[in-house]
């Protein structure tokens, strides 16, 4: 029987993005299956991690500094591009994850949007919080855009989101990635993913 993963992600994580491109190797080479659950990191880090936020006020902090040397060190090994900070960081989110939502239904279309939406905001340097950007990111996928822009707009998704959050808090994630195997099994971030596999294969 196959072995399942839930990822629940937001497009603004930098490290999120490497672990959304790492995370089908693992999925082949385990047989494993995948939910991507969209949700508002910021909601997360309100609720049970403010420190986040006092780090980022740290001009001096070492650790947040080599984090961005790391960063660049693990785009280069998956071979990401990772245009990142841009003038937008740190990102509202709010749009691109409603986006997000309002496609969670369709897991197909909603990593195809994902993996463009990343491309735009790592890559590019575009305004992940900008409706116009966002559409046209789906637009480009193949996606209708307009109506995918129209749904996020709608209380259904608002809702499904803000219960997305809610969930993963209530589950004791404290960020994104967040990741379940079989349920219960947690695990966080992009350097976790081989814990990820191992509990994958594991019997």
């Amino acid at each position: 029987m196959a072995r399942h993963l839930e990822f629940f992600f937001d497009l603004s994580s930098p490290w999120t993005c490497l672990a959304f491109h790492n995370l089908p190797g693992v999925l082949e080479r385990t047989g494993a299956t995948a939910t991507y659950r969209p949700i508002l990191v910021g909601g997360v880090f309100n609720a049970v991690n403010p420190a986040v936020y006092a780090a980022r006020e740290q001009a001096d902090n070492r650790r947040l500094q080599h984090s961005w040397k790391v960063l660049n060190d693990w785009a280069r090994l998956a071979g990401v591009p990772m245009n990142f900070p841009s003038q937008w960081h740190p990102a509202k989110s709010v749009q691109a994850m409603r986006f997000a939502a309002a496609l969670e239904e369709d897991q197909a279309a909603l990593v195809r949007f994902a993996r463009a939406a990343f491309a735009s905001y790592f890559d590019r340097q575009e305004n992940l919080d900008d409706p116009d950007i966002l559409e046209a990111v789906a637009n480009a996928e193949g996606l209708d855009g307009a109506a995918i822009r129209a749904a996020a707009g709608t209380d259904a998704v608002k809702a499904r989101l803000r219960a997305n959050t809610e969930e993963v808090v209530a589950r004791g994630g404290y960020g994104s990635p967040t990741m379940f195997v079989d349920g219960t099994d947690m695990y966080f971030g992009n350097d976790q993913l081989p814990l990820v596999e191992a509990a994958l294969t594991a019997k």
